[in-house]
């Protein structure tokens, strides 16, 4: 017999947080760990879309890493918990992965648009939602304890999809089109 899905416990806009505590829905530490999620579920998305198993076992590993950072948001604050580890190593992949496929691409001289293939536009969408759950994370540590290296994590993996999107698009053969702002006329 399977477990239904449904608790019921939701019902009055709250949620529940390891270790028993009760929060709205709306509060700040579900959106930090909520966007978090939604970053998970946009790189399973962009995985569908990269066909090369070095990238999808990376990939797959920050998502590993994500589950980790929610489980720690997650977490009630303040009850002594065991909850999973994110170290500096996991930093470290990210910075070498970065600096790797950087090593195969032009500098940039210009703001680029995002686009332009399938697995590009995807690599864009997670780099923006992650800048989305660092900022909720940042707002959660003024009131309360977030570890710095979640906060760090996050930053440096906007980073990471930055540098994918556009080492995928050269790896694709799409063109990187630059913005090119439209300059006010003086009258």
């Amino acid at each position: 017999m399977s477990t239904k899905i449904y608790t019921k416990t939701g019902d009055d806009g709250t949620t529940g947080l390891f270790g028993g505590a009760r929060l709205p829905k709306d509060h700040i530490r579900i959106e930090a760990y909520g966007t978090v999620d939604e970053l998970n579920a946009v790189i399973g998305w962009l995985m569908s879309t990269v066909p090369d198993k070095q990238i999808d076992h990376l990939l797959q590993t920050i998502q590993s890493r994500l589950f980790t950072v929610g489980a720690n948001l997650a977490s009630e604050p303040g009850k002594n918990m065991i909850t999973p580890d994110l170290l500096d190593e996991d930093v470290a992949l990210i910075e070498q992965s970065i600096d790797k496929m950087q090593e195969t691409l032009p500098s940039l001289k210009h703001f680029i648009m995002p686009g332009g293939s399938p697995s590009v536009s995807a690599a864009h969408l997670a780099r923006t939602v992650c800048r989305r759950a660092e900022r909720r994370c940042v707002t959660l540590a003024q009131t309360s304890d977030v570890e710095t290296i979640i906060i760090l994590y996050l930053n440096r993996l906007s980073d990471f999809f930055f540098v994918l999107a556009r080492w995928l698009g050269a790896r694709e053969g799409v063109e990187e089109v630059k913005w090119m702002p439209r300059v006010k006329n003086e009258e």
